[in-house]
């Protein structure tokens, strides 16, 4: 995994090779090993939201080789008290995010880039705002919370909306919590990963969790 200190000239093809390679690590996973890490970052989220209780949090539906397997918000949903909401990200055509509420798994339907997304009534791109738990996906986190995400930015501006108090949890596979990521000034960490083995693991300057 390669590593890039605070000083050095961080670029966009330094992201694109990076991303390249966790995306190609990531494809290359057998599928058993795939199931068993969706397993594990569930019971870990899961009992992450049972002891928190948030009246409203975020999450996203996994494609592909994504930690947290397809049927995450229906695990989510069932761990959440009756009252409370879990909204799901819906892409705009400028890559940012507004947000809807899951309802269920007949609420989704397939979108662009491969996403599956809630057709209920949108809340804004500012409801994120109000999420007392924030959960986001990424190919790597490091040790700052930096993550790296696919590229589009989507992330970015939406977790630069989430209060620095806020809880945000990115999932990761083993192996992609690393030293250091290529960082940008854009770039906003998270507080917090789940990883299959090592379960929920707070990053530096996190408190609370």
């Amino acid at each position: 995994m390669p590593e890039f200190s605070d000083e050095a000239e961080v670029t966009h093809e330094a992201k694109r090779d990076v991303r390249i390679a966790l995306l190609a690590h990531r494809r290359s996973l057998p599928a058993p090993r795939r199931a068993e890490a969706a397993a594990r970052v569930q019971a870990e989220l899961v009992s992450l939201v049972r002891r928190l209780r948030p009246a409203r949090m975020t999450a996203y539906v996994p494609v592909g080789s994504e930690p947290g397997g397809p049927d995450l918000p229906a695990v989510l949903r069932s761990a959440l008290p009756p009252e409370a909401e879990l909204l799901l990200p819906v892409l705009l055509d400028d890559l940012d995010l507004d947000w809807a509420p899951y309802t269920g798994s007949e609420s989704l339907v397939a979108a662009g880039r491969g996403l599956r997304e809630p057709t209920g009534p949108r809340l804004g791109r500012a409801a994120v705002a109000e999420a007392e738990l924030v959960v986001v996906p990424a190919l790597a986190v490091d040790h700052r919370g930096f993550r790296l995400g696919r590229g589009g930015g989507s992330y970015d501006r939406a977790l630069a909306r989430v209060p620095a108090t806020t809880l945000t949890v990115a999932l990761l596979h083993d192996g992609e919590l690393v030293e250091m990521v290529p960082a940008q000034p854009h770039d906003r960490p998270v507080r917090a990963v789940i990883t299959p083995a090592a379960g929920l693991r707070t990053l530096a300057g996190a408190s609370g969790v």
